[in-house]
Parts: C-alpha cells; sequence; structure tokens
C-alpha cells in the first residue's frame, strides 16, 4: 500500500472539524465537551455516536465504530482513500496534490531539520547567559522574564558573528539554508538572524521548527522571523499553542494577543490559553486551528487604530467558524499599552477586568457598522446593512444565520428606523468686543505671553481669534495689563446690569428681591470705583 503525503493529511485535519464534516450527516448535539448524535453505521434511538472536536475523532459506544475525518468520509460514502481527501481537499477550499508515495529523503530531512533548529536553540541559549548576551539578557529580565521563564520558552540570543554556520560548518548548506538559519553570500554562509533575541518558534508537537528574533538596539522591523520552509509557514503557526493547548481545554476558550511577549507574559500570569499570531496578520488557517480546540475565543488587542482594524479583520475572518455554541468576544487594551505592560503595572486582576469586560460579536459588529456609517440617514444605513448582511452570509450554520439577521433587524427598527430630522441652526461663536478691541487684544497676546499667562481664562471668554498678526500699539506691559484688566471690569459690568435688569422685571411680578438689588448696587459701585482708579492712575 502507498505510503500518503502526512503534510497533506494533516492540512486537512487541521483545516476541517470533525464536527462540521460528521454534522453534514449526522444531526449533532453538544453535551459537556463533546458532540452526540444517533450513529449511521448501525440503527439506534438513542445517541451513541460521539465527536470529540478537539481530538478530531468520533467514536461509536454502540457498535465500536472509531475514526477521524478521513474514515467518516470513506465509511459513510463507500469511497477509498484517495476519493475521500478529494472531497475533503474540496470543503477545505485546498488544490490537491499530485500523490506519491512519501519520499524517504523527505522524511529524512525533514528529521535533520528539527535536529539543527533544537541544537541552535540551546546554542543561543547559552551565549544569553554568557558576557556577550548581557544587553539582551538585561532587556529581558526588564521585561519581566525570570530564568524559569527563560528556560521554559527556550529564549536565546543570537550574537553578531555567524555562530550557526561556524558550528554547523561540517553540515550540508542545504540543510543548514533549508531551516532558514543560514544563507548563501558571495563570500560563504552566513547567519540570518544576528544580534537578536531569540524566541524559538514551535509545531504542536513540541518541536521547534523556526525563530523570532527581536531587534534589541531599535531597529525596524522589530521582529523578524524564519521566512517559510519546508517545515514552517507563517500563516499556519500559532504561536504557543504547543503550551497553551491544555489551558484551552480546561479554561473552554483562547484568547489571541497580538505579540509573543504578550502571549508569554499571558500565559505565566495565570492566562495560559493565550497564543498569538506569528508575524502575519490573523489568517483563517489561525481561526481553522483554534477552533480545532475549542470555538470560544477571546480576541485581546490594543486599543489604538492599528488594534482596531486587527480586531475588524479578526471579526471578518471568524464568521464562517461560528456554530450556536460559539462565545467570540473582543477586549481593548487602552492607553497605548499591550497586556505586557498591563500584567506589569496593574497585575493579572487588572487584566482579568479587561478580558471579563469584552464585547460581543454581536455587538462589535453592531459598533462598526455604527461608527463607519453615518446611520442617522438613508443611505449610510443603506451601506451599513450592506456590512452588516455581508458578515452574516458567511455564517455557514443556517440556525444561526437566522438568529443574527433578526437580532440586527431588531435594532435597525429600534435605533435606525426612527430617526427624524431636525433642523440644524448653525451656532457660531461671534467675538463679545468690537473690531478695534479685538485688534488690540491681539496685538497684545502676541506682544506679551507673560499677560496671556495671568488673564488667560478670561481672555477665553471673548471667543475672539488672536491667530494672526494685528496693527502694533503704543504701549508697554503696564498699559497691556490696564486695558485687559479695564475690559474685565468692563464685562463684569455688564453681567452685573443684566442681573439687575432681571431683578427688576421680576419685582414688577410680585417678587420680593430687595436684598438681591442692593447687593448688586453696592457690587457696582465698587467696579465704578477701580474703574476711576484705572482712569486716574
Amino acid at each position: 500500500m502507498a505510503s500518503y503525503d502526512r503534510n497533506f493529511t494533516d492540512e486537512l485535519r487541521t483545516r476541517l472539524s470533525i464536527v462540521d464534516v460528521v454534522g453534514r450527516r449526522v444531526p449533532l448535539t453538544r453535551k459537556g465537551q463533546n458532540y452526540w448524535g444517533c450513529c449511521p453505521f448501525h440503527n439506534e434511538k438513542t445517541p451513541s455516536f460521539s465527536v470529540n472536536e478537539e481530538k478530531g475523532f468520533y467514536h461509536c459506544f454502540g457498535c465500536g465504530e472509531h475514526g477521524d475525518i478521513i474514515s467518516f468520509t470513506m465509511k459513510t460514502n463507500n469511497m477509498d482513500f484517495r476519493a475521500a481527501i478529494t472531497e475533503l481537499a474540496a470543503q477545505a477550499g485546498v488544490k490537491m496534490p499530485d500523490y506519491k508515495p512519501r519520499d524517504p529523503a523527505a522524511v529524512a530531512r525533514e528529521e535533520s531539520y528539527v535536529g539543527i533548529t533544537d541544537r541552535a536553540a540551546a546554542l543561543y541559549q547559552a551565549k544569553l547567559f554568557e558576557p556577550v548576551g548581557n544587553v539582551a539578557l538585561e532587556y529581558v529580565r526588564r521585561r519581566g522574564f525570570t530564568d524559569d521563564m527563560i528556560k521554559k520558552y527556550r529564549i536565546g540570543y543570537a550574537p553578531k558573528n555567524n555562530l550557526i554556520a561556524n558550528t554547523f560548518a561540517n553540515t550540508k548548506q542545504d540543510a543548514l539554508i533549508g531551516t532558514g538559519l543560514c544563507r548563501r553570500g558571495d563570500y560563504g554562509m552566513y547567519d540570518f538572524f544576528r544580534d537578536k533575541l531569540m524566541f524559538p518558534i514551535f509545531n504542536a508537537r513540541g518541536q521547534i521548527v523556526a525563530f523570532s528574533g527581536r531587534s534589541l538596539d531599535g531597529s525596524e522591523p522589530k521582529y523578524i522571523n524564519t521566512t517559510d520552509t519546508e517545515m514552517f509557514h507563517k500563516r499556519k503557526t500559532v504561536f504557543g499553542l504547543n503550551f497553551a493547548r491544555d489551558a484551552i481545554y480546561r479554561a473552554g476558550r483562547s484568547i489571541v494577543v497580538e505579540g509573543q511577549i504578550d502571549a508569554i507574559q499571558m500565559q505565566c500570569h495565570g492566562f495560559g490559553e493565550t497564543v498569538a499570531p506569528l508575524g502575519t496578520a490573523l489568517t483563517e488557517d489561525h481561526i481553522a486551528i483554534l477552533c480545532k480546540s475549542n470555538r470560544n475565543i477571546t480576541f485581546c488587542f490594543d486599543g489604538d487604530g492599528a488594534g482596531q482594524k486587527a480586531a475588524s479583520r479578526a471579526a471578518s475572518i471568524v464568521m464562517p467558524f461560528l456554530r450556536d455554541t460559539s462565545d467570540v468576544r473582543f477586549a481593548f487594551v487602552s492607553g497605548g499599552k499591550d497586556p505586557d505592560e498591563v500584567l506589569k503595572t496593574g497585575g493579572a486582576d487588572a487584566m482579568r477586568k479587561i478580558i471579563d469586560g469584552a464585547m460581543d460579536l454581536t455587538d462589535f459588529l453592531w459598533e462598526i457598522a455604527n461608527k463607519n456609517y453615518v446611520t442617522s440617514t438613508p443611505g449610510g444605513q443603506a451601506q451599513a446593512e450592506k456590512f452588516l448582511s455581508a458578515e452574516i452570509d458567511k455564517i455557514k450554520d443556517e440556525g444561526l444565520r437566522r438568529a443574527y439577521e433578526k437580532e440586527y433587524n431588531s435594532r435597525k427598527f429600534n435605533q435606525w428606523s426612527r430617526w427624524t430630522r431636525k433642523k440644524k441652526e448653525a451656532a457660531v461663536a461671534l467675538p463679545s468686543v468690537d473690531e478695534i478691541t479685538r485688534g488690540t487684544l491681539v496685538y497684545i497676546v502676541n506682544t506679551f505671553p507673560e499677560l496671556v499667562e495671568r488673564y488667560g481664562d478670561f481672555l477665553a471668554t471673548l471667543n475672539v481669534d488672536y491667530d494672526g498678526a494685528a496693527a502694533a500699539a503704543q504701549m508697554d506691559a503696564t498699559m497691556a495689563e490696564r486695558y485687559i484688566v479695564s475690559l474685565k471690569l468692563q464685562k463684569y459690568m455688564e453681567r452685573l446690569a443684566a442681573e439687575k435688569k432681571e431683578c427688576m422685571a421680576q419685582m414688577l411680578s410680585g417678587a420680593d428681591l430687595k436684598e438681591r438689588l442692593a447687593a448688586i448696587d453696592s457690587e457696582m459701585e465698587k467696579v465704578r470705583a477701580k474703574q476711576d482708579m484705572l482712569v486716574s492712575a
């Protein structure tokens, strides 16, 4: 029997949920961690057919049938292996490769790659604790990494020389190049990573397949990753998943953050279910991999524009993966911070509040629609409705799709369909002084900044545009200050006069305001005295 390419069948198992594949033929109901239905391989009335999405297999407790998506497709459709994977490839939207027996040389090549990357990680970690790695070690400790964390995640340092190329000088050059650790130049092999803090990247089996290097001198790009190789593809790699898999199962969800350091710090501070995309924007492959473990996902991004954009993209990508049991949420870290900073300043409790306060996917899409379109107008409403409809159409579960439509129709009726156009009047803040006074004030503001500091609150109440030049006035700082004080007293006198007029009007209606009127008259006398003093000074 021919040995077929394990990489492709593994990709099918990664892309396709066994719940989706089995659910096409068998109605399933979730109970606990498993889905249950009546076995398609023997007649039964009480469901004994169990499907485990995380592990990717089905098992019937009645007849003993057991298998994965490939065996299920073969048995239920009476297909051979090739026909089954052809159908599954069509469901996954991937191209069928030209099948041939697995090349023993390719198997040996991959094993040699893993051997090189594992030894390279050990070399990098050793350098981190040598004098040459002092700067990197100081940096990573300053970021809150303990020695135990460094050892667990095998963090290291790539020096400026050709450590890997020299260490593996007797190794075939093609093997080194195949790992992405070295490249061939005009003068021989040279290291791809130099003067970088090194984060190993593990596959699902815990093998090191690539590296991510962080600059230490502030240069850009901040991170560089191993380029795609035979055993590593950034679009299909979720950073930290090998450590997070059990925690995701226990927590019943995964948390997705933006970067490696954030993911590690979250895992070490009580959020073991945290992972991150690697070097690329979130992809469908990332979501498919996470949904294999659990369809409950909380995206936790920075609250800036880039974080909001990443969240919108995540919401759009996750829609086809939704089921009626899914719980997808969006949390944002505000104040220009990231999860690492929150954990250092506020601890796990502060981070937990952010995660617990995450917004539901339904509300998040509604918020996007209302932010991006002017829903107070019919045209804006139409645009927003098209956006929501396009997102809802991505949902494969028909019942869930109808539920989303019903929810948004209710919101549109209650919030959009009841708008009324109100006549708007232009609100223009006119200066409260004449043009000559305005010109004098502009000259004073531009000439005597110390007076602006002293009388800024008053000057701001005049609604004067102080920008631009003004004709020169013959006054020094003392005269300028007297001018401002005089104007201030004048405005105060105007307010008192207006208040006195209002009191007299109320007295004609029978109100007893004699004491208040006397107080206003007394205050006006004081203002007049101050004005006289300014004139005589």
